[in-house]
């Protein structure tokens, strides 16, 4: 039997989801100095997932991250297959006769619920649908938001949330400079939003966002910020929680509230208002969002798991729009375990289990393995130890039996699958690139895959995806 890691039998690993996760697994295997064959698949044409779909336009400094994923991806070994859905267009089993491990790097692609009445009245929408819809991601270009609304609530405060509201108070002007798309860009100029309520459920010691995030909204050209100075007033237990050394990150974002609380309002025409100690419990309108009411909340228990209880006294905010940003979840692959309550996929240290034993040779990195936490850069130790308990257990892999990728990119051809390399993303880059010159800013990105496709001269109607049998 082949030894796997060898010059006569390199290591194959199919990486599925070629997004930030995906490349720092890459780059950890390549780091191990043996040889390795890497073919990473994604479901769009396009790679580096939430870098170009998540993070928001008017970060182009973060971007720039995406320079460290192309020099991964041009390593020798490494190879991109985009435009192919696992599970569909090629099943797990599939992938396991052609490699000796998959890891699963596909993130958090859908939301988490309120589980309240009326959310989904018209006008209460997903924040992951906003964010796709202003950064190009064709899974939401057919999704439509109402922007004459003068107040728009968001339910969370985590980092997207943040993002949102801050795009939604930005200036044209301010847009401009960004990568976000020209429809959105378009729709947003015209749009009639007055006040956007960033609502959170617990203190502001407990916030989810960053420093740097939240600084920015008090730095916006025509937008006041509003923070309710009793909501910075601490109890004993989050005083004790902020004055724990190693929370650095929470006495930085409740030293930024401080200084936005005794602010006087501008008159600007726009207004963020960051709203503690609050939980939805209800949307209401007829047809569609009229207001929402939400419920006075305290803090109980000791530092450092106080939890949220409501008082029973409830408040309703009159708004045409509802945000949600309160977290995300996985979603299943056919052939993989699954665990339903926390969307993620059931792991021991990045090995995926079944009932709590170990699936030889299948494995996972980054939001599907540990939920959604932490900034892109968490996914990069994450990928590490994921790949350490991997090559750990090189030596007990089943070498798989047909170990061509040439094997994997006829099965795709036969089922007509328009399989996009990553030489064809870098031409799709440069015309978005060419793009965005023509238009004064970063990029211009292609947001449909049918026209990426076209682009590329690849049969439109291989999008289609095959079902296997």
């Amino acid at each position: 039997m082949s030894v796997l890691g060898t010059e006569s039998r390199p290591l194959r690993v199919a990486i599925v989801g070629a997004g930030p996760s995906g490349f720092y697994v890459a780059d950890s295997l390549f780091r191990a100095k043996i040889p390795v064959v890497v073919d990473a698949f994604d479901r769009l044409p396009t790679p580096y997932g939430l870098l170009r779909g998540g993070v928001a336009p008017d970060h182009q400094q973060m971007k720039t991250v995406g320079k460290y994923y192309e020099k991964v991806a041009l390593t020798p070994g490494f190879s991109f297959f985009g435009n192919v859905k696992v599970g569909q267009d090629l099943t797990v089993e599939e992938l396991k006769l052609h490699y000796d491990a998959v890891v699963f790097t596909c993130g958090a692609e859908t939301d988490r619920r309120l589980g309240i009445e009326g959310e989904d009245l018209p006008g209460s929408e997903t924040a992951t649908a906003f964010v796709g819809w202003y950064n190009g991601h064709p899974d939401h270009q057919a999704h439509s938001f109402d922007l004459n609304a003068e107040r728009i609530v968001i339910i969370g405060q985590g980092n997207v949330a943040i993002d949102v509201a801050r795009i939604l108070a930005k200036t044209p002007a301010e847009l401009k400079v960004s990568d976000i798309t020209e429809h959105a860009l378009h729709a947003l100029a015209k749009s009639r939003v007055k006040e956007i309520v960033l609502v959170g459920r617990r203190g502001p010691v407990q916030s989810a966002f960053t420093e740097l995030e939240i600084k920015e909204l008090g730095e916006l050209e025509d937008c006041d910020i509003f923070v309710n100075p009793a909501d910075i007033e601490l109890n004993a237990a989050s005083q004790q929680e902020l004055d724990e050394p190693s929370n650095n990150k929470a006495r930085k974002n409740v030293a930024v509230l401080r200084e936005f609380a005794p602010r006087p309002l501008h008159g600007k025409s726009k207004k963020i208002v960051v709203k503690y100690f609050a939980s939805p419990v209800a949307i209401l309108g007829n047809g569609k969002v009229e207001s929402i009411v939400v419920e006075k909340n305290r803090l109980e228990g000791e530092a450092g798991n106080q939890k949220a209880v409501g008082t029973g006294e409830t408040e309703t905010l009159s708004c045409q729009m509802v945000l949600r940003s309160v977290g995300y979840k996985g979603v299943s692959i056919p052939g993989v375990p699954f665990e339903e309550r926390k969307g993620v996929f059931p792991n021991q240290g990045g090995r995926i289990t079944e009932n709590g034993a170990v699936v030889p040779g299948l494995y996972c990195s980054g939001w599907i393995k540990r939920g959604p936490s932490g900034v892109l850069g968490s996914n990069k130790p994450d990928g590490a130890a994921t790949v350490e308990a991997l090559l750990a257990d090189m030596a007990h892999l089943t070498p798989c039996v047909n170990p061509h990728t040439e094997s994997v990119l006829s099965l795709l051809s036969s089922r007509h699958v328009a399989v996009v390399s990553f030489d064809d993303w870098k031409k799709l880059d440069a015309e978005e690139l060419r793009r965005g010159v023509e238009l004064g800013k970063p990029r211009e990105k292609f947001t449909h895959i049918v026209d990426m496709l076209a682009f590329l001269g690849k049969p439109v109607s291989s999008e289609v995806a095959y079902v296997s049998k």
